[in-house]
């Protein structure tokens, strides 16, 4: 059979449609690969979460119970287990993610926020920049508080406001909030405040203060002195007498906010930054940088499903762990807002809390 020049040409257009048609499909499978290899790639694998907090703390507390129900929430169901790496505030925890860990999407930092708040001051011996970690989330928002004993005579703000002494309050050190959020209240608000510190832990300032060495504690999460200071609390033998929260908590309805007795912008922005923003990152959880972007996204997700799973929740509630999570891109959005401030601020903050022994 004779086929003509048209023909010729129409078969010839018809072989090279068939090829690029091949062609773009193997070039859309090759595509579509490192995705399903995000979700995939944690079959068979140990996810390594690594606690800036000792055991028995409230990172460690944190981490143990979202490693017990996180690999189920992620394809492949992930062994999961908590390495503590506790010391200077997190910061070695968050140091070994940042430098040392593959950033393979296996090794999940937990540290306290507040290192990532160092950075913005100038602190020794961070090597991490908090703007290049890969954020996962949140799994509480604390709302930083001051209370005091009832001997001491501050049981609401005016009492405080009008105090002729400096009110004592424990602290560990630099870089705590307990440390950082009274002297920043002290500056913004023209409170009368004598931070002491050197203290070990939240539990060694609640009997210091009980046997009338200092008067309370200031820049703890209502959370974290709910459950330690509970019976003098409930006995009226210690008041919360302040709140930094852009909204009252739920439980503490009647207990003013910092940010209402700013008389200035300046003051406002201090409280805002370093008494709530502090305390919404308290609790972080961070991938190493680099790590593909599609295994962020299956971890973030998957953390915010645990954290809406029952059985999680019950369990938690049981522990007395409040859940009240930010998601990964919030947290990324709080940490790099951080960077964008105000030289002024940041300059007035670092001479707010510059290390006393220096």
């Amino acid at each position: 059979m004779l086929v003509g020049t048209n023909s010729i040409h129409i078969m010839n257009h018809g072989i090279r449609s068939v090829v690029v048609g091949l062609a773009v499909m193997t070039m859309a499978t090759i595509t579509v690969i490192p995705f399903a290899s995000g979700a995939e790639f944690f079959e068979g694998k140990t996810i390594r979460i690594v606690s800036g907090g000792g055991a028995g703390g409230g990172l460690d507390a944190y981490s143990r119970i979202v490693a017990r129900h996180i690999g189920k929430h992620i394809q492949g169901n992930p062994t999961v287990i908590v390495q503590n790496m506790p010391g200077a505030g997190s910061m070695i925890a968050a140091n070994h993610v940042y430098r040392a860990a593959a950033p393979d999407g296996l090794t999940i930092g937990n540290f306290i926020g507040t290192v990532l708040f160092g950075q913005l001051l100038g602190r020794p011996g961070i090597e991490f920049d908090a703007r290049h970690f890969e954020y996962v989330g949140v799994p509480v928002k604390f709302g930083n508080v001051c209370a005091f004993t009832k001997r001491s005579g501050v049981t609401s703000m005016e009492k405080w406001m009008a105090s002729t002494k400096p009110v004592k309050v424990g602290a560990t050190g630099p870089g705590a909030g307990i440390f950082d959020v009274p002297k920043i209240l002290a500056d913004a608000l023209a409170l009368p405040v004598q931070v002491i510190s050197g203290y070990k832990s939240i539990g060694d300032i609640r009997l210091a203060a009980e046997s009338g060495e200092v008067d309370g504690i200031c820049g703890v999460g209502w959370e974290s002195l709910k459950p330690i200071w509970a019976k003098a609390l409930e006995t009226g033998d210690a008041v919360v007498v302040l709140q930094m929260l852009p909204q009252a908590d739920p439980e503490l309805p009647n207990v003013p906010l910092a940010i209402n007795f700013a008389k200035s912008e300046s003051a406002r922005q201090l409280i805002k930054v370093g008494t709530q923003d502090t305390g919404a990152l308290l609790f972080v959880y961070a991938l190493p940088p680099g790590t593909p972007k599609e295994r962020v996204r299956v971890l973030r997700r998957a953390f915010q499903d645990t954290l809406k799973d029952p059985v999680l929740l019950a369990e938690a509630n049981k522990a007395k762990l409040d859940i009240n999570p930010l998601g990964g891109a919030e947290v990324e959005r709080l940490v790099n807002s951080l960077f964008s401030l105000n030289p002024a601020v940041v300059t007035k903050l670092k001479e707010i809390l510059k290390d006393p022994v220096k």
